[in-house]
């Protein structure tokens, strides 16, 4: 893999620990700036809006740039705003810069993951990707703790610096290793992009991922209830559950990447299979803590394997409109984020227990076979009409 993979990467790896951290410094936030913690909890929503909304807007906004200077741009923008955050003493301003960073942050992905699939062959745009979800999974397993440990040390602004810090080397590092141009030297069209999304293989992908990636947030956002008052641990296991699960998803995206080029129909199965299966097992044995240490591993790396297989099939199904396709994986993925929590928070509010997230999780999993499998039908019966009226 080329060494400007690893280097986009990095910035995802900042990008991802960004996304996440606030979930731990959200109480220091709110004191520090005198605002009411659900007013803090806004910071999270306004950036998940931002990635939903801003995807696919921003990504079509850059087509006419070269890569380098579209990753450039959103990346320095991205550092510039952590850079306001760590220095502001306004919400409102804080709250300004968590929207624009979304956006910068929706750019660079949809940027990056067309242009990852531009610097390698035609047949490896799976492990390239893998390359890419890396980096976020990366930050799980240490950059979401290392922030919130800077938080409890020196404050919540220092996370902020970090985050501007770690992603000042990405900026040199693109400069000097990005290509202008990927391999395939055609300026993009709007228009063109636009048509080619009209697939309906991309389409299904799409809603495929929302549903996969609805249920691996919906299951780990309650993970540490289920920690605590399910299998009765200590709280002081909800972070090393959340880390192990970070280096299952690591494992997964990086084992997922050497299949999902060749086989990655029986790894969409066999995997899909398995994660749903998986989610009915946790559900069953929640209340062993042996279990959940094994299935919240096992759990992780099917998830983001079975995730970032289907982000490089969104690309391989719209091989004419890498950016845009880029940009609605991006925001495809972010519609699940959203979406899991909010059915697992409606299915503990109506009481039906703190195991229930993962009986919804089980669901769309269910739900995204069901669906693979009747597209998978369609599109043969629609071959063979095609082939019998040749």
């Amino acid at each position: 893999m080329p060494f400007a993979l690893y280097v986009l990467g990095l910035a995802i790896f900042a990008q991802g620990t960004s996304e996440f951290m606030l979930s731990g410094l959200l109480p220091d936030i709110a004191t520090d700036l005198n605002v009411s913690l659900s007013a803090a909890g806004a910071l999270t929503s306004a950036f998940a809006v931002g990635m939903v909304l801003g995807a696919p807007l921003v990504a079509a906004l850059s087509l006419r740039w070269p890569p380098r200077r579209a990753l450039l741009a959103f990346l320095v923008v991205f550092l510039l705003v952590h850079v306001l955050g760590a220095l502001t003493s306004s919400y409102e301003v804080l709250l300004a810069t968590r929207i624009v960073a979304a956006l910068a942050n929706a750019g660079f992905l949809a940027v990056a993951l067309a242009a990852a699939a531009g610097m390698v062959p035609p047949d490896a745009k799976g492990r390239a990707t893998s390359v890419l979800i890396g980096g976020i999974t990366l930050a799980c397993v240490a950059g979401v703790p290392a922030g919130a440990l800077l938080g409890q040390l020196w404050g919540w602004r220092s996370a902020f610096w970090a985050i501007a810090l770690v992603s000042a080397p990405a900026v040199v590092a693109i400069l000097r290793s990005v290509p202008d141009r990927a391999s395939d030297t055609t300026t993009p069209s709007t228009r063109a992009e636009l048509r080619a999304l009209g697939n309906p293989r991309l389409v299904v992908t799409l809603l495929l991922g929302a549903l996969v990636n609805g249920a691996t947030f919906c299951a780990s956002t309650y993970l540490a209830l289920l920690v605590t008052t399910v299998a009765g641990l200590d709280s002081l296991w909800v972070p090393a559950l959340l880390a192990l699960f970070g280096v299952g998803s690591f494992v997964g995206v990086a084992v997922s990447g050497r299949v999902a080029d060749s086989r990655p129909v029986p790894l969409l199965v066999v995997g899909g299979v398995a994660l749903g299966l998986g989610w009915v097992v946790f559900a069953l044995t929640a209340g062993s803590p042996v279990a959940m240490v094994v299935l919240v591993c096992v759990q992780g790396a099917l998830a983001f394997g079975v995730g970032s297989t289907l982000i490089s099939q969104a690309l391989y199904a719209a091989p004419g409109a890498p950016t845009l396709a880029g940009g609605f994986a991006t925001a495809a993925f972010n519609v699940g984020a959203a979406l899991g929590p909010w059915l697992g928070g409606i299915t503990i509010s109506a009481g039906l227990g703190h195991r229930s997230p993962l009986w919804v999780s089980a669901a769309l999993v269910v739900l995204a076979l069901v669906l693979g499998a009747a597209a998978h039908l369609v599109r043969r019966r629609t071959t063979r009409s095609l082939a019998s009226t040749a």
